[in-house]
């Protein structure tokens, strides 16, 4: 039986699985690592911790398989950071990763030595924040020293690329983030690269999301236990792995995905663009296709930062499973209590790196349950706004799958089926970015035909929740309000974040 590896490099931990041939998953392991936040809106980890996370995780998976049945390592991770490497291949600094946000002034420049319209046509989105390029200039601009070491730029699942392979190789779906591709072209852009000053020699080799670009050396086999000269496929970034894992290859169907940031996903089989730039679009890891994303920068990390709060005032053992049971009593609205999920600035629809979090409408009738609650319909509220644009722009969006966080919690799921107004189903393989890192490693090894085979060989619906009419109702009057408070509070938003 051939075996294949999705190893995905989160923000939060390196997950592996081992799946078989039929796409049945028979392990998984996940080795968490920290996140740094030196200063307000910053947002750093050490990508030696991605490396240590990466080799505990896949050791645990591959302890109970034949090794030799290994036939492909699929590789996935955190979008749109940054690794500076110098030319003996040593990090120069922490990676700046995607939720970082000290690069207002750089997008500036971006915007004005390409041209706003330009960059849409080329890159397929604005100058953002969470972005790679930014960080590329904020390094440029605030570390001359260590922007002179500069030999290699990577993604932080390209930097494991390089410690598994010794190559130097990106995905066109994760290159995408960079903002230094044309994605239509599915390359970089020597218009940007130019513009930018950025050698394209700092650069890896881009592949299509199946294509092998490498393979496992003999001194990373060692420590992982397994045997070298295993291949390395290209995979994608995490959004676009978890796509292909959930069955998000063809048109009108969607993934809603709430992990710590939350992600509304669609296919599209041509370059689909938001004149306003307020939706991501970026080659897909299907080889000739591309995709929407709508992002919500604090999704799942919301109700953690919740949760962290309340564990902090006396109750280190508080679960998430603890605080759904005392938000699913209360009424749809939480009585008049909304909750802005803006903790980290956001992404859709503001593209507002100073966009700044809050409760609106607390009064002494509100306990922790409506709070509770509050966060969880926020965060359901603000991928609302990316579907709701898709919508606008004419996408089908009528078969919506949850994934992450949001998927396993069948209080979330429900609610989300009720403020999406359209049914939403679950998978028989809840893994996401990894599982589709697998999969697209079973595709890249000739094991099925292609992306489209193995996702109707391995994808399976296990359950669907429709949406109560009723809870519909309710949520598109409380949803008409949440869509004017970022509105009304801007100005004031953005005034507190000089204090």
């Amino acid at each position: 039986m051939p075996f294949y590896i999705g190893l995905d490099i989160g923000t939060s931990g390196a997950k592996a699985i081992v799946c078989d041939g039929d796409g049945t998953i028979v392990a998984s392991a996940l080795a968490e690592y920290p996140l740094s936040t030196p200063q307000p809106l910053w947002s750093e980890q050490n990508p030696a911790d991605w490396w240590r996370g990466a080799q505990e995780a896949v050791r645990a998976v591959v302890a109970g398989i034949d090794g030799t049945q290994i036939r492909g390592i699929g590789l996935t991770g955190q979008m749109h950071g940054a690794v500076f490497l110098d030319d003996a291949n040593h990090v120069i600094r922490p990676a700046l990763l995607w939720n970082d946000q000290r690069t207002a002034a750089e997008c500036i420049e971006i915007t004005q030595k390409v041209g706003a319209d330009r960059l849409l046509a080329i890159a397929g989105n604005p100058a953002l924040t969470g972005f790679q390029a930014p960080k590329i200039l904020w390094v440029r601009n605030h570390e001359p020293q260590n922007y002179a070491r500069i030999a290699h730029i990577v993604l932080p699942k390209d930097y494991i690329r390089f410690l598994l392979s010794d190559t130097y190789a990106a995905d066109v779906a994760d290159g995408a983030g960079t903002l230094l591709m044309d994605i239509t072209a599915r390359d970089y852009s020597p218009e940007i690269l130019t513009a930018l000053a950025i050698p394209r020699a700092w650069l890896p080799t881009l592949h299509e999301g199946p294509q092998v670009t490498g393979e496992l050396t003999a001194r990373a086999a060692s420590v992982l236990g397994i045997p070298a000269g295993i291949p390395i496929i290209a995979g994608g970034g995490d959004n676009a792995a978890a796509a292909v894992g959930t069955g998000i290859v063809t048109r009108g169907v969607v993934n809603s995905s709430i992990g710590t940031s939350g992600v509304v996903f669609a296919h599209s089989d041509s370059i689909a663009l938001d004149p306003k730039g307020r939706l991501h679009t970026f080659c897909h890891s299907v080889p000739g296709a591309w995709h929407m994303m709508a992002v919500t920068l604090s999704a799942g990390g919301s109700f953690a930062w919740f949760r962290n709060l309340l564990r902090q005032m006396g109750n280190p053992a508080l679960s998430y499973d603890d605080l759904v049971a005392v938000a699913a009593p209360t009424p749809v609205g939480a009585e008049g209590l909304i909750f802005l999920p803006y903790l980290n600035g956001e992404r859709t629809p503001h593209l507002d790196p100073l966009a700044r979090s809050g409760f609106v409408g607390l009064t002494s009738r509100h306990s922790v349950g409506h709070m509770a609650r509050a966060v969880l319909e926020g965060v359901t509220y603000a991928l609302r706004d990316g579907l709701h644009i898709m919508r606008d722009l004419g996408v089908p969006t009528t078969d919506i799958r949850a994934t992450g966080g949001g998927g396993k919690s069948a209080f979330w799921r429900k609610l989300q089926a009720d403020i999406y107004g359209a049914p939403v189903s679950t998978l028989a393989a809840e893994e996401g970015p990894s599982y589709g890192a697998a999969l697209l490693a079973a595709v890249g090894t000739g094991h099925f035909r292609d992306v489209n085979d193995a996702v109707q060989r391995c994808v399976r619906v296990v359950d669907t929740v429709h949406p109560d009419d009723a809870a519909v109702t309710q949520h598109d009057r409380v949803y008409a309000i949440y869509r004017t408070m970022y509105d009304h509070l801007a100005d004031d938003m953005h005034s507190l974040s000089t204090l």
